[in-house]
């Protein structure tokens, strides 16, 4: 377990010296809006090291240094919320990086793999998952902790070799490179506070309601940051929604709403929203944000997403790539609907190649599915 600076750079000099390194963290988030690192785990193929960030005086910039280190290729499992905490706490995305949940989903092993699984399916080891849900904040961690985290990055290098193979081998690796570069852009994690309404799935239609989403969600945003305490500890979503639909203009109106704690209208907090509320309903009605126009599909569309659903089954068993990395359920009826002007993902890159031109030629007539001898396959028509 490395406790000093001193210690955490000569290790992270030798770290450096390989191609590649596995890295996990263990974090919690329970009661905090920005996740509170407690552990770091690393792995070259010739060492491994814990990382305890909560040790008094440990300055984390070597570790940050060999995140930024583009000679080293970082290997993660999942790895959106480690590289989260990365980005927050050294104002840095590694780079390179592999995840080996995408490159399992690209080689075959199903959507959203867990590592477990994976580790199993690739190696034959069983991992003790008893530990998963640890205080990993309590010290001294037991020798138990400390090998259940350790396995996290032990066994990834060996995932990650298979996987890098395969690739290699398939001649997929180009498909990785494009999965990874949405992981390694800072834009994946500078989330603004402005746009912190649009993950709020709220079925609000006035322009006036979606104003005081946008307005008040932004508030709530900056006050959980600021005080490093979940969303849902400021105002829960329920609260934002009745908010933006009822519109109080001051405290008395503010109190009726059956969200709203009794008195919360007379606190700072209340204050604020009331004058976000207003700030939204005074905006020229043109600067409001607008619902999407919803656009009617035309006649067949709803078959055509059913066919185009069993092309996407029938192409991903074949090649071997999870069905959810090649598209998803909007992506079918977009192309349905518009075919070759739909703005997709599945029509670019690699997945056009492999999914979106037959797709393109199922709905125009060019490609047919048959049922023969108990399965369904493709066929190009003449």
């Amino acid at each position: 377990m490395i406790e000093t600076t001193a210690a955490l750079k000569d290790a992270c000099r030798a770290l450096a010296q390989s191609d590649f390194i596995t890295i996990d963290t263990e974090f919690l988030r329970e009661t905090t809006f920005w996740p509170q690192l407690c552990l770091i785990q690393m792995a070259s193929p010739t060492m491994e090291v814990l990382v305890d960030p909560l040790a008094k005086g440990l300055d984390l910039a070597p570790f940050f240094e060999l995140m930024a280190d583009t000679k080293v290729v970082k290997v993660f499992h999942a790895a959106r919320q480690d590289i989260e905490i990365i980005h927050h706490l050294g104002n840095l995305v590694p780079h390179p990086i592999f995840d080996t949940q995408v490159a399992a989903m690209v080689c075959g092993f199903g959507d959203s793999v867990s590592y477990d699984q994976l580790v199993q399916r690739v190696t034959g080891t069983q991992i003790d998952k008893s530990s998963r849900f640890t205080d990993w904040s309590r010290r001294p961690l037991s020798d138990k902790q400390l090998d259940y985290a350790l396995a996290d990055v032990t066994h990834l290098r060996d995932v990650y070799q298979f996987l890098k193979a395969q690739l290699e081998r398939e001649g997929r690796a180009g498909w990785l490179t494009e999965e990874m570069a949405i992981l390694e852009s800072a834009n994946t994690y500078d989330i603004h506070p402005d746009d912190a309404w649009l993950r709020l799935k709220a079925r609000l239609r006035k322009p006036s309601e979606l104003a005081i989403l946008k307005y008040v969600a932004a508030w709530r945003e900056r006050e959980a940051r600021s005080r490093n305490v979940p969303r849902s500890r400021v105002l829960k979503d329920d609260g934002i929604y009745e908010i933006a639909q009822q519109q109080p203009k001051d405290a008395e109106a503010l109190s009726r709403l059956r969200t709203i704690p009794k008195g919360w209208e007379r606190s700072a907090s209340g204050t604020a929203v009331i004058e976000a509320v207003n700030a939204a309903l005074a905006l020229p009605k043109s600067e409001m944000p607008h619902a999407p126009k919803h656009v009617r599909s035309p006649e067949g569309t709803g078959a055509a997403v059913e066919l185009l659903k069993v092309l996407l089954r029938l192409i991903s068993d074949k090649e071997g790539v999870a069905a959810k990395v090649i598209a998803n359920t909007d992506d079918l009826e977009k192309i349905a609907a518009e075919g070759e002007t739909a703005e997709v993902a599945a029509l670019s890159g690699w997945r056009r190649e492999l999914f979106g031109d037959t797709a393109l030629k199922l709905i125009s007539g060019g490609v047919a599915l048959r049922f023969v001898d108990k399965k369904v396959e493709a066929v190009e028509l003449s």
